[in-house]
């Protein structure tokens, strides 16, 4: 999933960590600070299995570990990033996505649970979804178009966040990753190997426009 921003808000149409905020810098600031990683592919253990807890806050590993991602994920062009996307066992992910209705939500969650949804709200969206894990193809996904997921910030401090939309989409997505779930899982035998075969065509293009965003960001 890619996605484009514009300069810095101030209209109050960027929320961070779920709270609305004033002005927001085109570049979030851990992006600035954090490193960029190998992306994992699928195929790697570590995407294919649940991931661990995260037991320790407030840790400078922890906090690192987060501007890592929101570097990687920005020269992936990406949506959103979990950590076993780079290679960290560990029940985190972060996002910087700005949805259908112009509105940018950025921010990161540790331990994220899906609120359960009764079965006469659940409505189900079918859109094109992709992964920087599967680099390349796209397929159609059904999720829900609603969805609040709880968990905790690198502090440990508790977060809720709500999300409709393309944003549901990518909190159920980057949720999906750490139970060890890829988009791929929830398509059919035949168009998943269809989409592995797109894959493995696209791929060395895809890593390399990646490493050329990584270098004019200074990465």
């Amino acid at each position: 999933m890619s996605v484009g921003f514009g300069d810095t808000s101030q209209d109050r149409r960027v929320r961070v960590q779920g709270v609305p905020v004033a002005s927001y810098p085109r570049l979030a600031p851990e992006v600035e600070r954090g490193a960029v990683r190998r992306i994992t592919v699928v195929g790697e253990d570590v995407l294919h299995r649940p991931c661990r807890e995260v037991t320790e806050f407030g840790t400078p590993e922890l906090a690192r570990l987060v501007d890592d991602m929101f570097a990687t994920n920005q020269v992936a062009e990406g949506a959103g990033l979990a950590a076993n996307q780079v290679g960290v066992d560990l029940q985190l992910f972060m996002w910087d996505i700005t949805d259908e209705w112009g509105v940018r939500h950025v921010g990161h969650i540790a331990n994220p649970v899906l609120d359960e949804v009764p079965a006469e709200q659940r409505r189900l969206v079918e859109e094109s979804e992709g992964c920087l894990s599967v680099p390349g193809p796209y397929r159609m996904v059904p999720r829900l178009d609603r969805t609040v997921v709880r968990g905790r910030d690198k502090d440990g401090s508790p977060l809720v966040i709500e999300g409709r939309g393309y944003f549901a989409r990518c909190l159920q997505h980057e949720t999906d990753h750490l139970r060890g779930r890829l988009y791929l899982d929830r398509l059919g035998h035949r168009e998943r190997r269809t989409a592995l075969r797109e894959m493995a065509t696209a791929k060395e293009e895809m890593f390399a426009r990646r490493a050329a965003s990584a270098a004019k960001l200074g990465k």
